[in-house]
């Protein structure tokens, strides 16, 4: 599979390449896509002062054999404030469910020159798409990909600081931070076979940090229409100062991902590799009772076309989505492979975006694993999403 990602991400360099025809900037060119953060720090140059924002959405959800679920997921608000001409500060105020409120990003960012950024504080790991740009009308379907919930795992932010900013000459966009990463465990709640790297997260309340992670991406936007990045993250898990020194307490995370996006005419698309390589997960296993794999992989690609005429300004998509995902890539110390944690989907359905910044979405979806003779399960979403 690894194989064929790679070839369709060739494919579609050259193609790029060999297009010289103005390509679709309303708003799905990858290389003027912005993701909130970017927006609220952009909209400031020219004025001091506070700047707010905001994206909120809704979901229909029926699987198959199950109530049907009505959520309003979340609704964020965002606020910048640019101090002077180099100093602003962005934060994202996140309601979800209704009933839950956290804090998703809160960072300072100092601006040393036009292409480099100092950055401090509560900021997203820039580890694939969705987890950077997860904005309900920046990406298709109703909800965000399952790769991205279990494996990255979307919305991933944690705190510490960086560097950020553009070498123009080179058509490159970098990061380069510092994190505190996820706890081994995290008020009960541990990394595990199901749900990945997901109830590590800390999302800045009071982490735990015993060990320094290292995260960072390049993003390559010099041909026409493409967007390609490389991300990377290594180091540790936290654990208590109680047992740090237990064999077990912790593990060791080295996650690679490669992700593209395009856009020509009418026609987009984007695909995402993720490998995720655990040390001492036999340690951790055997002292926390958990089931996490020793290695996590997954992988998507998506196809998408305006059936509206280009020179509307709304938009109607259809899109495709595969993907192919495991978090029980494989095991160690006698673990079997559960074979449910190998999973995939196919989702396909259409993307209304009515106005900039808002869309209506309906898709149906088709969800498999690995188990011989287990059951499909169909899912139809509904929904819509703002941001502004």
């Amino acid at each position: 599979m690894k194989k064929v990602f790679f070839a369709l991400l060739a494919g579609v360099s050259l193609f790029a390449n060999a297009q010289s025809a103005p390509q679709d900037s309303i708003p799905t060119n990858p290389q003027s896509q912005q993701n909130a953060a970017q927006r609220i720090l952009s909209s400031n140059l020219s004025q001091k002062g506070l700047t707010v924002g905001g994206y909120a959405e809704a979901h229909y959800n029926r699987a198959t054999g199950e109530n049907a679920k009505l959520d309003v997921h979340r609704v964020v608000m965002l606020f910048g404030y640019k101090f002077n001409e180099r100093t602003q500060f962005i934060t994202e105020l996140e309601f979800e469910h209704v009933k839950e409120i956290y804090v998703e990003q809160a960072f300072l960012q100092y601006s040393l020159t036009d292409n480099v950024n100092l950055r401090a504080g509560l900021m997203l790991v820039p580890m694939g798409i969705v987890n950077e740009y997860h904005e309900p009308t920046t990406f298709n379907g109703v909800e965000r990909p399952s790769m991205d919930k279990s494996i990255v795992p979307t919305t991933w932010r944690e705190i510490g600081l960086g560097v950020s900013g553009r070498w123009n000459e080179a058509s490159l966009r970098y990061q380069a931070y510092m994190f505190n990463g996820f706890a081994s465990d995290n008020g009960g709640k541990f990394l595990g076979g199901k749900n990945g790297f997901r109830n590590g997260r800390q999302k800045g309340a009071e982490s735990m940090m015993n060990n320094v992670n290292f995260s960072g991406k390049l993003d390559y936007y010099g041909l026409p229409g493409l967007r390609l990045g490389l991300s990377g993250y290594f180091g540790r898990t936290q654990s208590a100062q109680a047992v740090e020194t237990i064999d077990g307490a912790d593990v060791g995370i080295a996650m690679l991902g490669l992700d593209a996006r395009y856009a020509y005419k009418r026609f987009t698309a984007r695909g995402q590799f993720i490998h995720a390589s655990v040390t001492d997960s036999k340690e951790y296993n055997a002292f926390y009772g958990s089931d996490l794999g020793s290695a996590l992989q997954g992988w998507y690609v998506e196809g998408a076309y305006n059936l509206l005429p280009q020179d509307k300004k709304q938009q109607l998509f259809a899109f495709a989505r595969y993907e192919d995902y495991n978090t029980h890539a494989s095991t160690e110390g006698g673990l079997a492979k559960n074979l449910s944690y190998d999973r995939n989907e196919v989702t396909f359905g259409l993307t209304y975006k009515v106005a900039p910044g808002a869309a209506f979405k309906a898709d149906y979806q088709f969800k498999n694993n690995a188990v011989v003779g287990s059951d499909t399960t169909r899912q139809l979403n509904l929904g819509f999403g703002v941001w502004f």
